[in-house]
């Protein structure tokens, strides 16, 4: 479920995404369950490439939008939120990242107009792992790139190329926030690292989570 977008208001949490399928991601996430258990247990190296391949495809192939905003608000879809008033409600923004994002959230219209509105509100927005691959098309006010100039972080390089989707995933999160003119730093793969620019937080990786969270909940503070 790392695909969803998550919006904060005051201490309730909504779970939102481009196309609210939950019982999708239910269902992928079932079939990786099993996938993973087999892999564990294959008899022989052949099996487990095979098995390997198929937990590739659900993974990042079959990423597709799947989450329907939970809790207080009941089932939604994202594009419920990308006008001001609807804005109003939230205080802030976090995208949680996966692979997911590259392909729908990066190029979906609703999500793009929703961190513009956050921002143009003077409120923050946050995005760990993949998931500042959603800043891609996302404009300032000056009509630049939001990242120009921004201290910013995301997944790198090297990081994808560790598990092996350099050549799968549409674009390297690395290299898109540096040709928008991001001021683009890293840490060691797979360590914390998390930047705070003004109302943007971005985080480098899973292990960046708890980073990025906290430093979006002191610009809540």
């Amino acid at each position: 479920m790392r695909l969803f977008v998550v919006l904060l208001l005051a201490c309730l949490v909504a779970l939102s995404a481009p196309a609210g399928a939950q019982g999708r991601a239910q269902e992928r996430a079932d079939q990786l369950d099993r996938l993973f258990k087999a892999l564990r247990a294959a008899p022989s190296e052949q099996a487990a490439g095979m098995l390997e391949t198929r937990i590739r495809q659900l993974w990042v192939e079959e990423a597709t939008p799947a989450a329907a905003l939970l809790m207080a608000r009941g089932d939604r879809d994202l594009h419920n939120y990308a006008g001001d008033e609807a804005v109003a409600d939230f205080d802030a923004v976090f995208y949680p990242g996966g692979h997911g994002p590259l392909w729908d959230l990066a190029e979906d219209p609703a999500s793009i107009a929703l961190i513009e509105h956050m921002i143009a509100a003077g409120k923050p927005v946050a995005a760990v792992c993949h998931a500042p691959g959603v800043l891609r098309h996302v404009r300032g006010s000056d009509g630049k790139p939001l990242v120009s100039g921004k201290k910013v972080t995301g997944f790198t390089n090297t990081e994808e190329a560790a598990v092996g989707l350099t050549d799968v995933v549409p674009f390297l999160v690395e290299d898109m926030l540096k040709a928008n003119g991001g001021i683009y730093s890293k840490v060691g793969d797979w360590q914390s690292y998390a930047i705070t620019d003004g109302l943007l937080v971005t985080g480098q990786n899973p292990a960046s989570s708890e980073a990025a969270a906290e430093a979006l909940l002191k610009l809540l503070a």
